[in-house]
């Protein structure tokens, strides 16, 4: 026995593993082969499906989903995260359908506006989702559909979906994100006109939304909720009307203000941030431009708790 595997089993085990990944980095895997794009042969683009989502909006599907909705979806975000909603009195002061408009930091920001809102609202609001997401494979969109209420949104093709103009012209209220996806850091992003375009299109007041917490509570990466129940806050706004000669363009900054306003104010109080708003100083929800490790770090600590738990009591 003179190699030297043999005197150190240890030592040859180490150097096959590492031989083993080398070859995996290499290796294709079943993507793409190593060919330049321009020598590959010219191929039609393959036509899109749209995932039918109008089935999910039946008497018998919106039966199940409020009872999942209520019965098991609500106990559980509740079981995970401490819940609480303030502002939902601005329902009473406007008629449906309304425009939901809010950030988006965390997959928890769906079901906390949903369970948030009064029964009456919440059986008829249906949520618009990322196609490429959450409508890739059937099961994942059979399941969006069914629980939440989803239909999906082509977010990277620069188009919008009839869909959501549809719902408002039946009657559904719409929540939908201007961001397109997920904060990577729990700050605000760019706002893009869509929403706007369809409260100026379809003459639908929107109902600002500032949530707060998510992002600390389930930041993007992760499959489940952080341990302890931290504190999350979603706080709805007064709602606002597009102006009869206003264009998508001046109207969409106006819907940035107002959540950047909502978060401010959950963040302090209503008068400071009144005060701020009358001055045209509400800070950038979009954040400081500091490293961007310091600005994930300043947005994992949840908000301070201490207030009423308003619908969630």
């Amino acid at each position: 026995m003179s190699g030297n595997g043999s005197r150190n089993p240890a030592r040859f085990v180490k150097e096959t593993v590492r031989e083993v990944r080398l070859v995996a980095r290499g290796w294709r895997w079943g993507r793409r082969p190593l060919v330049p794009r321009s020598a590959e042969p010219y191929q039609l683009p393959k036509p899109q499906s749209i995932f039918p989502t109008a089935w999910a909006r039946k008497p018998a599907a919106n039966a199940v989903r409020d009872v999942v909705q209520r019965a098991g979806l609500r106990p559980l975000l509740r079981s995970t995260v401490t819940p609480q909603a303030t502002g939902l009195d601005v329902l009473t002061r406007v008629r449906t359908p309304v425009l939901f408009v809010a950030n988006h930091t965390s997959h928890l920001d769906t079901p906390l506006i949903l369970c948030s809102l009064p029964d009456e609202w919440r059986r008829r609001t249906a949520v618009a989702a990322a196609a490429d997401y959450f409508f890739d494979t059937w099961w994942r969109a059979t399941g969006s559909a069914m629980v939440f209420n989803t239909f999906p949104i082509e977010r990277r093709g620069g188009t919008l979906s009839a869909t959501p103009g549809d719902l408002l012209d039946e009657g559904w209220n719409v929540v939908v994100y201007p961001e397109g996806t997920r904060s990577p850091d729990g700050w605000g992003g760019r706002f893009r006109m869509g929403a706007a375009w369809l409260a100026v299109e379809h003459k639908v007041p929107v109902v600002p939304i500032g949530i707060r917490g998510s992002y600390a509570a389930m930041p993007r990466g992760r499959g489940w909720p952080r341990p302890g129940r931290l504190p999350v806050r979603v706080r709805f706004g007064e709602p606002i009307w597009p102006g009869d000669d206003e264009s998508p363009r001046v109207f969409s900054p106006k819907i940035r203000a107002a959540v950047a306003r909502l978060l401010d104010e959950d963040a302090t109080n209503w008068w400071d941030a009144t005060r701020r708003a009358a001055r045209g100083e509400t800070p950038d929800p979009s954040g400081p431009p500091v490293a961007s490790w310091r600005r994930i770090w300043a947005q994992t600590a949840p908000p301070v708790e201490g207030r009423r738990r308003g619908a969630w009591k």
